[in-house]
């Protein structure tokens, strides 16, 4: 249990500390070495020992497992990212100076403090066993995200982080009334919150108070997750964020709430009413990527595109736990090549735009010898977020879609593939017109620590559409048993 509180209590301590430390160097230093703590205790606790069911407060399960370890990876290979990003581009250079400034020319301190205190925010929602906990983490994302948000200081960046704080914020606050009904569908006298008390009880829970419950929940975490149509936060956020800003969203605070979604409806299932929370996710999952389709055709913006995708590949993550069954482990699954793949994109999308200062996509051209490192990983981030063999995404929606015609679910599995190839069709223009367009331009010098840890996710896209490591397979069954489904 000391370890799990370690987890937090680390990233915790170090973005506190690192708002009065002076010294940038010493700065990093500190991010540099509370990342790889963190890192190295989430692989022990997830992989290396017994899971730690507990009935407190904290505590660990598959799921835990699962996005506890994804969270840190990403993390980790942000802050390499991150290191140079913050001596590169600086926030006032960015600064409006009509606007003035909402934080007042933000120091680096800001940035690298507000980054730590997301991990232990991000953290404690995938440890936390209590509802209500997790209700409150969860938030605490959205407060120690927003000044990330708001990194460059200009207009277009403060509309967003006032959207995404306000939105968010009513979204949590819907969740909080889901848990509210939680507790009057406990039997009487107990008043329990915990996730362990709840599956205790699960047979006598109220299936009606539990249903509005679990509505509730899934619209509030819903968007924070990004699901349509409560997804309006998201473009705007992910397209004005710094890059490794913008991959840790999409990447892991995303899955954060997705862990809300999942946890609600792994108490359903127990209690009886599986096939109740699996509609709702199926109709939302649905929405999600035909809308994401949608503003994904004619999209000029490049960070803006990467954000719908986000919009789509949540719809996914939700249809796959809908259908149920082998349908919950290739979302799992998803969730995973998903992150991996958009924090690739986004970093990169940090490089393309240092070197051309715009987002506007029509403007870009030649990036293959311009930039041939970036354009080379750039255009295999497309092959791999559109689901092209043999990166991991097309292993996981074949999953899904194998869960799908297994069960029959034809009207469903149409409408899948239709919205997967608008998507297709949509980024696709945008990709090939940035890689293989005319230019006169000189080649570019990359910088390499730019490149690396983008370099890494590229790999490990690819290693998990060949390749999935028994250990990581044993996890993933084990966390879609808990909501319901079954081994691959």
């Amino acid at each position: 249990m000391n370890i799990l509180i370690s987890i937090i209590l680390i990233p915790a301590i170090a973005g506190t500390a690192s708002y009065f430390i002076p010294s940038n160097k010493f700065r990093r230093w500190l991010w540099g070495s509370a990342a790889v703590i963190h890192l190295l205790l989430s692989v022990y606790v997830s992989f290396l020992i017994p899971h730690m069911q507990s009935i407190s407060w904290i505590g660990m399960d598959a799921l835990s497992a699962l996005f506890l370890s994804l969270t840190s990876l990403l993390f980790m290979m942000v802050t390499i990212y991150g290191w140079g990003y913050v001596s590169r581009e600086p926030a006032e250079q960015f600064a409006d100076i009509e606007t003035g400034g909402f934080l007042k020319n933000t120091p680096e301190s800001i940035f690298t403090g507000s980054l730590l205190l997301f991990l232990a925010a991000m953290s404690l929602a995938i440890l936390s066993r209590h509802f209500g906990l997790q209700w409150m983490a969860i938030e605490a994302t959205t407060l120690a995200s927003a000044p990330l948000i708001y990194y460059h200081q200009n207009r277009n960046s403060l509309a967003a982080a006032w959207r995404y704080l306000i939105l968010c914020s009513v979204g949590i606050a819907v969740a909080l009334m889901g848990i509210f009904f939680i507790g009057l569908a406990m039997p009487s006298g107990i008043k329990d919150l915990t996730l362990q008390a709840l599956l205790l009880h699960a047979s006598q829970l109220n299936h009606k108070w539990l249903q509005v419950a679990f509505i509730l929940m899934l619209v509030g975490y819903g968007t924070k997750m990004g699901l349509a149509p409560m997804h309006n936060w998201l473009p705007d956020a992910h397209s004005e964020s710094p890059s490794p800003v913008s991959a840790l969203l999409s990447g892991a605070l995303l899955n954060c709430a997705f862990l809300g979604v999942l946890r609600i409806q792994q108490v359903c299932s127990a209690g009886g009413i599986a096939a109740f929370g699996q509609e709702l996710l199926i109709l939302f999952g649905l929405i999600s990527m035909g809308t994401a389709a949608i503003f994904l055709l004619g999209q000029v913006d490049y960070k803006r595109m990467l954000a719908y995708s986000s919009v789509e590949h949540m719809g996914i993550l939700a249809l796959g736990v809908g259908i149920g069954g082998l349908g919950i482990f290739g979302a799992l699954l998803h969730a995973i090549n998903h992150s991996i793949v958009k924090a690739m994109l986004f970093l990169t999308a940090g490089n393309i735009h240092y070197r051309f200062h715009t987002k506007v996509s029509s403007k870009i051209t030649g990036l293959g010898k311009i930039m041939p490192i970036t354009g080379l990983l750039w255009f295999a981030g497309f092959l791999a977020i559109v689901g092209t063999p043999p990166f991991g995404i097309f292993l996981s929606e074949f999953t899904i879609l194998r869960a799908g015609i297994g069960q029959h679910l034809w009207l469903v599995i149409a409408l899948f593939l239709v919205f997967l190839i608008v998507a297709f069709i949509g980024m696709a223009g945008v990709f090939i017109h940035m890689f293989f367009g005319r230019t006169d331009a000189h080649p570019y010098r990359e910088n390499r620590g730019a490149v690396r840890p983008i370099i890494i996710f590229a790999l490990l896209a690819l290693v998990l559409g060949l390749w999935i490591p028994g250990w990581l397979t044993k996890t993933i069954q084990q966390a879609a048993i808990l909501i319901g489904g079954v081994a691959n």
